[in-house]
């Protein structure tokens, strides 16, 4: 509806995980490169966790997209399976092969031949399951059990399993710890930062217009983005897209953050006042966790310190609480917002 107004090819904030929009933030770049060095070196099962809209599936999409270009046979299951039976006729269906059996091991016969003969050929065969959260225990058991398919010196297929948070909590199941101890690589994706968030919509409008499309993200809307969202980039996407819904309405070209408020309250369905108490409030609890943070982390340093040799330093352990926590709170001024919205407050400064 508004990309023809604001002069894009395309909408540059859909909700769909296209490769071709993958912002590659410092710990999508690190999440990209760990898959890879597990798939190459085929250490056989591989975990990426990640909060739901930190953008799992677009990485895995852009993986698989490589890899098609590589010397390597690729299979993805979005969709939960219910039983064991399931899983082995969705994995034979996807590489392509006799799916039709209703017993396991006639199933797994199949699939091992087809492994066998591409590890003759020299490819390697990769298994992406995400969603993997919704997966019962008796079906990653299943899992478990293609993972024996192997000869005297390699694994014959490499496994990604991706998802949620409660994919950690599910694997920690005593029941499961056979297969949870074969996962040699794991790693967690975060949010973006404030500044990669910049980055990101620039990146999206660029993709979507070529330049930027004549529409420009104040730096107060920009940083009204970051703390409704923070840094999570389905939800990025989603306000970003309603802002531009705004703007066309009101024939703006300039995105501003009465523009980004509104559209948090459009989302929300609540009142500008609402609004700016949630982010107050927000701020506020922000700022509590870090003192109440650094009072522990202290306590902790000092604890420890007397039970140290002379010389030694002891520190949080990295990717603490304590760590993220300060790093977020140290990139949100509420000083800086207010006097970038006076800024574009003063005289002609205003929207046209």
């Amino acid at each position: 509806m508004y990309t023809k107004y604001f002069g894009l090819h395309e909408k540059p904030f859909t909700l769909s995980p296209s490769p071709r929009f993958m912002y590659l933030s410092k710990n999508h770049k690190e999440a990209f490169a760990h898959l890879l060095f597990g798939i190459n070196n085929h250490y056989g099962f591989i975990e990426l966790i990640g909060e739901v809209g930190t953008g799992k599936t677009t990485i895995l999409r852009a993986l698989l997209g490589q890899l098609q270009n590589e010397n390597c046979s690729v299979a993805l299951l979005i969709n939960s399976c219910p039983t064991g039976i399931d899983l082995l006729r969705s994995i034979n269906h996807e590489f392509g092969i006799n799916a039709t059996s209703i017993f396991s091991n006639e199933l797994l016969t199949e699939l091992n031949r087809f492994l066998l003969s591409e590890n003759e050929a020299g490819r390697t065969v990769v298994l992406v399951i995400d969603e993997a959260q919704n997966l019962h225990p008796e079906v990653l058991e299943q899992v478990r059990l293609i993972s024996n398919l192997e000869t005297e010196n390699d694994k014959l297929i490499q496994i990604v399993l991706s998802g949620q948070p409660e994919l950690e909590t599910l694997l920690g199941r005593t029941n499961l710890r056979q297969l949870n101890q074969r996962i040699a690589v794991r790693y967690r994706l975060d949010s973006i930062s404030m500044s990669e968030t910049y980055a990101y919509i620039r990146r999206r409008m660029e993709v979507a217009g070529g330049e930027t499309g004549g529409v420009i993200f104040t730096n107060s809307a920009i940083k009204l983005v970051y703390l409704y969202t923070l840094g999570v980039p389905r939800m990025i996407n989603i306000l970003c897209d309603r802002a531009l819904m705004i703007a066309y309405g009101k024939e703006r070209r300039r995105i501003d953050y009465r523009i980004i408020s509104r559209g948090i309250r459009e989302i929300l369905n609540i009142s500008g006042k609402r609004v700016l108490f949630r982010v107050v409030v927000d701020l506020f609890w922000l700022v509590i966790v870090a003192c109440l943070t650094g009072v522990v982390t202290s306590y902790w340093l000092a604890h420890h310190s007397t039970q140290q040799p002379h010389g030694s330093i002891s520190s949080p352990p990295p990717g603490s609480a304590a760590d993220s926590t300060v790093v977020t709170i140290s990139n949100i001024s509420t000083a800086r917002l207010k006097k970038q919205i006076r800024t574009e407050n003063r005289p002609g400064a205003h929207d046209r």
